[in-house]
């Protein structure tokens, strides 16, 4: 945690944390000094459960929460009475509970987001896991040389399980790579699938077929468990399956178990159910992952707009005119 960064003595004080900022990125990607009669304070580790958030939070008028990082359900916001304004970056998070925050007073303000970076960084890490590219790495700076092979993409197929903005780039991406794109999601229509260069194909299908499966959902109670135990076991020994969405789309203890046996051949992961990811945690012991920590949208540039938008968002309270509003 970074204690006050500025403060201005005035009875009209408002008590802003910034919660998550693991990077310690915030203060230094936009002009807090813009915000008068402020006291900020910075947590750069996660808090912890809910008990350790109300009353870590208790003092604070304003609360800028990074993503999903720290949910914010019915129990807590109640716990909460000095909380007046609750700014998300991104404009949709579903770990606040909205109506909760409109009928307790709070107004929920959200921030624009950077609509590419999860794809790029999907792509990033069929990349790294298909190409063996961190073993290679750690092999050549401990003196060795070439610890395997990898596999190439020109003519193998990508299935893309969501279509959706980010589905739609990562389909563009493997035809440049000269794959066959195969898609799905509940809604997705031949038309829409030929739109990006795609096939559709049934569920089923697209995890027997697919030798790189991608994740593009948006997490909700349709998609929660979506990827379970029969999904992957449909998939080929020689497939790979990425996630860039959310961790509880995918059963995590079936993936594992798929991941130990071999039923795969790997997994990048860049979402998990609980983040940030136990010390202990099994996918860390496994040889057959790519890991990174929830990074897919973790640029200098989305800093820079998120936390901008943030401090936008709190002077527009401040003098009465919210913008952006999530929960009117």
């Amino acid at each position: 945690m970074i204690r006050p960064h500025h403060e201005v003595e005035n009875a009209a004080m408002n008590h802003i944390a910034i919660l998550d900022d693991y990077q310690n990125a915030a203060l230094a990607s936009a002009d807090w000094e813009s915000i008068k009669s402020a006291e900020i304070t910075v947590f750069n580790e996660y808090i912890g459960d809910e008990n350790a958030v109300a009353e870590t939070l208790q003092p604070f008028e304003v609360v800028v929460a990074m993503r999903e990082r720290t949910p914010f359900p019915a129990s807590l916001i109640a716990r909460l009475p000095n909380l007046k304004l609750l700014i998300t970056t991104g404009m949709r998070n579903l770990a606040i509970d909205m109506e909760a925050a409109h009928e307790n007073g709070v107004v929920v303000s959200g921030t624009q987001m950077l609509p590419y970076l999860a794809f790029e960084h999907a792509w990033a890490l069929i990349l790294a896991i298909t190409k063996n590219i961190p073993t290679e790495d750690r092999t050549m700076k401990a003196g060795g040389w070439q610890a395997g092979s990898g596999i190439g993409l020109n003519g193998k197929t990508v299935g893309i399980l969501g279509l959706g903005k980010l589905g739609s780039q990562s389909a563009r991406a493997g035809l440049a790579f000269g794959m066959e794109v195969i898609a799905w999601s509940e809604n997705l229509t031949n038309e829409r699938a030929a739109e990006h260069g795609a096939v559709r194909v049934e569920k089923d299908e697209l995890f027997e077929r697919s030798d790189v499966l991608t994740i593009h959902l948006l997490l909700s109670e349709r998609t929660r468990g979506l990827v379970g135990a029969r999904e992957l076991e449909l998939m080929k020994p020689t497939a790979y399956l990425v996630n860039t969405s959310r961790g509880p789309i995918v059963d995590e203890t079936a993936l594992i178990e798929v991941l130990e046996k071999g039923r795969i051949a790997g997994a990048g992961i860049d979402v998990y159910d609980t983040e940030p990811l136990p010390v202990d945690h099994p996918l860390r012991g496994l040889d057959n992952t790519v890991l990174t920590g929830h990074t897919g949208y973790v640029v200098s540039e989305l800093y820079e707009l998120v936390y901008g938008e943030a401090i936008e968002g709190i002077n527009a309270w401040i003098a009465g005119t919210p913008v952006r509003v999530l929960n009117a």
